[in-house]
């Protein structure tokens, strides 16, 4: 492992990644990458991710998503550029693991001990808004079930045993997704930041490349004086703070390239 992957946190990693791939690229892969970094924390060291927590990551996953494989081939392509460039000891993607028989549930459940998951507070939210997404489904599915009845010759009634196999596995979904909140475990609680960039504020960057803190203070076209550290709203790094939240990475694209920035601090 190599100097940099010693200090470097998984945000600055996914924004490294980010940054290297294409437009296009990038905007199918970021809503997972980020996804992936939030459920660890933003600025948890890179180099502490363990295999056990990949693999649960996928396990986790797999619970919420019938459709699941090729968000994990995204997670995949970035532990693999992580590991070319030497931030982690071993190839973590190996351990994201396509798992089978989504609606099974898993022994230690089955037998009325349910495994702990370690979760952050982002994790927990998140695996809560798919349960409520999950839930939303059923009336649909009983629906699905109870048209597909209504044909009288069951013995043949394709429709119906898909339906009712597509039910099966949605409450089984459902009967996971509590498991796993209910024995979760809350670690490295996030900060709870609701306050949004906007003209008026002063932002605390940290140049991700560098390490740099730089201090700008975002003002209208007319008032802009860069040598004051006053920047338009409407210049590229303008666009990219405002609207931006405590702690988030951004990314800014200018004529010189592009620059990758972290949020510290917002004063109003």
């Amino acid at each position: 492992m190599n100097d940099i992957g010693r200090n470097l946190s998984l945000g600055e990693a996914a924004s490294y990644f980010l940054a290297s791939l294409s437009p296009e690229e990038k905007g199918i892969s970021q809503q997972e990458v980020y996804k992936f970094v939030r459920w660890y924390g933003w600025e948890r060291s890179f180099a502490e991710l363990t295999a056990p927590e990949v693999a649960n990551y996928a396990e986790r996953l797999s619970l919420s998503d019938t459709d699941y494989a090729g968000k994990l081939e995204l997670i995949r392509t970035f532990l693999v550029y992580a590991r070319k460039k030497g931030w982690s000891r071993g190839n973590l993607a190996t351990h994201l693991k396509t798992r089978k028989g989504k609606t099974r549930l898993p022994s230690s459940a089955r037998q009325g001990s349910p495994e702990a998951v370690s979760l952050t507070r982002q994790g927990y939210a998140e695996l809560e808004a798919d349960l409520t997404a999950l839930k939303g489904k059923r009336s649909q599915a009983i629906e699905e079930v109870r048209k597909a009845a209504a044909d009288k010759d069951v013995r043949e009634n394709a429709p119906l045993e898909a339906a009712r196999e597509q039910r099966g596995r949605l409450e089984g979904q459902i009967r996971e997704l509590e498991g796993a909140l209910k024995s979760a475990v809350i670690i490295g609680q996030e900060p709870e930041v609701t306050l949004r960039t906007s003209i008026g504020d002063t932002v605390i960057l940290r140049d991700i490349g560098s390490g740099e803190e730089l201090s700008y203070t975002i003002v209208s076209s007319k008032e802009a004086d860069p040598t004051r550290g006053r920047i338009s709203g409407s210049s590229p790094l303008g666009k990219a703070v405002i609207g931006r939240v405590q702690e988030e990475i951004i990314e800014v694209v200018a004529p010189a390239g592009k620059s990758c920035y972290q949020i510290k601090k917002i004063e109003r």
